[in-house]
């Protein structure tokens, strides 16, 4: 268990980090469909859009570190869906394969019913099975195959829409 590991929402000081944690997964081509790397500027609105009480952006600290961040997302932009949220997830390229991705989906879900949230998506690439193992093994399971939907480095990819139910009673 990681016992030092800690979740505080982000402040407008952390954008500038967190952009360096996204930028960082671009090159991997397996976590977003970003190909090119992004600025302050192309995420403020997005940063914008989070709120501690519905859509929380958590800054994830690791041994006093920042390591990474998790953001939640509503879900088509429609009043009727207020109720799902898509969740993701990065980290700083050191950190990564240590076990916090599981503790940090586990407090993702433990926080759902305060947000009022009952069902969680994660949209991930086929090819991320790191991932896909991660999600699946928090309870997430296969919703949706969305067969190649993106084109990265000429190469077609398929999205996987990974969902689960949450009890908020």
């Amino acid at each position: 268990m990681i016992d030092n590991i800690a979740f505080r929402d982000a402040r407008t000081e952390d954008l500038p980090l967190i952009i360096d944690i996204y930028n960082s997964a671009i090159p991997s081509r397996m976590a977003t469909a970003d190909t090119e790397f992004i600025s302050i500027s192309d995420r403020l609105e997005w940063f914008k859009e989070h709120t501690p009480d519905k859509r929380p952006l958590w800054i994830i600290e690791y041994e006093g570190n920042v390591s990474g961040w998790v953001s939640f997302q509503s879900f088509y932009g429609r009043p009727a869906y207020n109720g799902t949220a898509e969740v993701s997830i990065y980290f700083d390229q050191s950190i990564r394969g240590k076990g916090l991705g599981k503790r940090t989906l586990n407090k993702v879900i433990e926080e759902c019913p305060k947000l009022e949230i009952d069902t969680l998506l994660g949209f991930i690439f086929e090819h991320n099975e790191p991932s896909i193992r991660l999600f699946t093994s928090v309870g997430f399971e296969k919703w949706a195959h969305l067969p190649e939907v993106a084109k990265l480095d000429g190469i077609k990819r398929n999205l996987v829409i990974m969902g689960k139910k949450i009890s908020i009673f």
